[in-house]
């Protein structure tokens, strides 16, 4: 994206530099990392760094109406509502492609947002290991507003454990150590001291929620929460069982609240009229089908990772589904490859973190994490067997 910052660093890449790297960003945690890692950052510059958060701030906007809790209760599934819900979320987390117009100009284009938690932690000790195995030029930082590590870091954990000690904060997760994610977990553990908890781990009394640590049985006061409802629903029925503990009337705060990852979703895209915010319908809203519909994607409101996403539909497609009320058609897009590797060039993911603190009338962006991709789509299963593609962070310039 910065052209002499990508020749140079291209020109400097060895294959053995890149495992060095690899060795120092396990080393803390070894074999907790089971994405696969790209070889480079993103270079973003600031023309289209303001892109970026201009469209961000757009959709804020639309978040902060005093009407959006209204606009978006339909969203939550009545199986998966929370009792006790607060009035912002404490995260929101932004994907845009970086993309191609019509114009051949490159510009963001928003993928998918969540009101859900992500790599907030790890992402700090990537960036660490990047500076300390790379040269990243000065004048550039993955930290956005001003944000520096120890600035970030602090938010972060006051964010997270709030009024309360440690011990009295959990990050609670179904099988946290067999997730793919598990090394945020231990990231967010290390800098803020709170345990992590499997749901299958709570003690309940009354409407109190307890954990073991110690061999002593502590009260949790406040949930830093990484379950995805959806993720608990296709468990066996024992699990889902122990799972209806979540949505009872308990003595807890919610980090964020579970209702803020349906409200700020896909459900919330065909609300959004910007120019980086692909047009989007809801399909039972869907007056006529589109003739260029293969410029289109058919999506479930209620999945994860890319699960149900239709790529090339068809009539039949949305003939077929039997729920139009859960899903949408969003106008496809044009990823740009345009970054440079030693061989294809490479697709780019960006998301931008939001954090929202209690009290303050908006969220602030503070971070992000990039993703790099040849195949079809990003992710795993549509970049086997290439390299220069895999988790990685952007450095936008100041």
């Amino acid at each position: 994206m910065v052209p002499a910052i990508r020749k140079q660093f291209n020109e400097s890449f060895t294959d053995a530099g890149y495992q060095q790297y690899l060795a120092v960003l396990n080393e803390k945690y070894k074999g907790a990392i089971e994405f696969r890692v790209a070889e480079t950052p993103v270079f973003i510059d600031k023309i289209f760094k303001e892109k970026l958060l201009s469209a961000c701030e757009s959709i804020v906007d639309f978040i902060v109406q005093p009407n959006f809790i209204e606009l978006t209760n339909h969203a939550i599934p009545t199986s998966v509502k929370v009792p006790n819900e607060n009035k912002h979320t404490h995260f929101i987390a932004f994907d845009f492609g970086i993309c191609e117009n019509e114009s051949g100009e490159l510009e963001p284009q928003l993928i998918e947002m969540q009101g859900f938690p992500t790599l907030f932690a790890y992402q700090i000790w990537h960036d660490l290991t990047f500076r300390k195995q790379y040269a990243i030029p000065e004048n550039f930082s993955c930290y956005l507003n001003g944000f520096t590590q120890e600035t970030y870091t602090a938010l972060l954990n006051e964010i997270i454990v709030g009024k309360h000690s440690p011990e009295e904060v959990i990050l609670l997760e179904l099988f946290p150590h067999e997730q793919k994610t598990k090394v945020d977990f231990y990231f967010t553990a290390e800098y803020t001291g709170i345990s992590i908890v499997c749901l299958t781990e709570l003690i309940k009394e009354g409407n109190d929620l307890f954990y073991m640590k110690d061999k002593k049985k502590i009260q949790i006061k406040r949930i830093y929460n990484r379950i995805i409802f959806d993720d608990l629903q296709q468990q066996k029925k024992e699990i889902q069982a122990i799972g209806q503990i979540l949505f009872e009337d308990l003595n807890v705060e919610w980090v964020p609240h579970p209702n803020w990852f349906y409200r700020i979703s896909k459900y919330t895209l065909p609300f959004i009229h910007h120019p980086y915010v692909p047009t989007t319908w809801f399909l039972n809203e869907l007056k006529q089908v589109p003739p260029d519909l293969e410029n289109y994607v058919l999506k479930p409101l209620f999945s994860f990772a890319g699960q149900g996403v239709v790529i090339d539909v068809t009539p039949k497609d949305i003939e077929s589904v039997q729920d139009p009320e859960n899903w949408i058609l969003q106008k496809k897009v044009k990823y740009a490859a345009v970054i440079d590797t030693p061989n294809e060039p490479a697709k780019a993911e960006l998301r931008i973190f939001y954090f929202w603190k209690e009290g303050d009338e908006r969220p602030i962006a503070t971070n992000n994490l990039a993703r790099l991709s040849k195949g079809k789509m990003i992710g795993v299963r549509y970049n086997q067997d290439k390299d220069w593609v895999g988790g990685s962070l952007a450095y936008f310039e100041k």
